[in-house]
């Protein structure tokens, strides 16, 4: 339920994995131009105004989850994935009534691009198998990790919130190499490069990040010098706060009800 950016993503990841196929996927799209605009970019794709009797993912805006919450129930299904910023799963349970199995996510944007990471949390009637079902989903578009709902405010904080800082430190590398006289055009394929191989290491070379940081810092060289400038204006303590700050907003939006 829901057809913008998050919801395309998580059904076109399904299509492009081999998971499901286009005519088994049901879009419910309340628009009339985004249900055109969704069949003609994704041909064979099932585009409704009302609901199914099928398992369902929840990918609307917060203040309209209760409401579609409500609508997939009514209409059969006991299986219900939240993708919703903020929303608990005491809502989502309140909402769906029940004898419904109830997962709450918090997905971030790289899953657009299919390079996402979302962490998963249990509704009191999700089992192994829903829980298998929502990574399913999840997963293809990126990894998941399963939490119990307290630390889902530290995903939003962390990984949620994380693509920002990253493009932030992004814009910084660019306009530094600019400022240092490169070209921007080259600055930003150097920074952005840069980013993606580094992050490519982490991921892949099995190694942690301090070993890495550590295996790239010479003593007495440019990275080492680098390195204490970073130190010295407290970028370490900045990004630790960020978090923390965005792990509280995320607290005080769990509080209000959708």
């Amino acid at each position: 339920m829901g057809g913008g950016r998050m919801g395309e993503a998580l059904f076109a990841g399904l299509i492009a994995s081999g998971a499901e196929q286009a005519e088994t996927i049901v879009v419910v799209e309340p628009l009339a131009v985004r249900r055109d605009e969704l069949r003609t970019a994704h041909p064979g794709l099932v585009v409704s105004d009302a609901p199914v009797s099928a398992p369902t993912v929840v990918a609307v805006k917060p203040q309209d989850v209760r409401a579609a919450v409500g609508a997939a129930v009514g209409a059969g299904a006991t299986r219900v994935l939240s993708v919703a910023a903020g929303v608990t799963l005491s809502a989502l349970e309140s909402a769906a009534g029940g004898g419904v199995a109830v997962v709450r996510a918090m997905p971030n944007t790289p899953a657009l691009v299919g390079a996402g990471v979302a962490a998963i949390a249990p509704g009191s009637e999700a089992g192994d198998d829903t829980m298998a079902w929502a990574e399913g989903i999840l997963g293809a578009v990126g990894d998941v990790v399963r939490v119990s709902e307290p630390q889902l405010d530290a995903v939003t904080g962390l990984s949620g919130s994380g693509p920002a800082y990253v493009f932030l430190v992004a814009e910084a590398l660019i306009d530094a190499g600019v400022a240092e006289g490169l070209p921007r055009p080259i600055a930003e394929r150097l920074a952005v490069g840069t980013l993606r191989g580094a992050g490519v290491m982490l991921a892949e070379s099995g190694q942690g990040a301090a070993e890495l940081r550590a295996a790239v810092t010479s003593p007495g060289g440019t990275t080492a010098a680098g390195l204490r400038a970073l130190e010295a204006r407290a970028v370490r303590a900045a990004l630790g706060e960020a978090v923390a700050a965005a792990t509280a907003r995320s607290r005080e939006l769990g509080t209000v009800r959708p």
